[in-house]
């Protein structure tokens, strides 16, 4: 049904370097790029990060990331973190959402809210 999600970013290279760490902790990679934009996914390009010379607004919305197992949510937080992103939620039990979920949450570096979830 989707078939990409972009974010709006400010400074494309500061959010690559976000976007990398987390995806990459999530087994993706950058499939595309160019001076004005970022493109991720694992067949193709499906989460794209893009610059229009205008800020966007923070809090709004977010995407949730889909990883194998908790270890892979803690790892991709503690990537992100490290890459210049800020903790919204440490990973944890989410059971509020389903049973097994396992989520952490984040904001990277132009506020915009990301998840990383489990549901097994």
């Amino acid at each position: 049904m989707i078939d990409h999600i972009g974010f709006e970013v400010t400074d494309l290279a500061r959010s690559g370097r976000f976007y990398d760490a987390l995806f990459f902790a999530l087994g993706a990679r950058r499939m595309l790029e160019s001076d004005r934009a970022i493109a991720y996914g694992v067949n193709g390009p499906e989460f794209w990060i893009v610059v229009r010379g205008r800020p966007p607004a923070p809090g709004y919305g977010h995407v949730a990331l889909r990883a194998n197992g908790r270890a892979a949510v803690d790892a991709a937080h503690r990537a992100a973190l490290a890459a210049g992103g800020t903790d919204d939620g440490a990973p944890a039990p989410r059971p509020q959402y389903g049973a097994g979920c396992y989520a952490a949450y984040l904001c990277d570096p132009d506020g915009l809210r990301v998840e990383v979830v489990s549901r097994r």
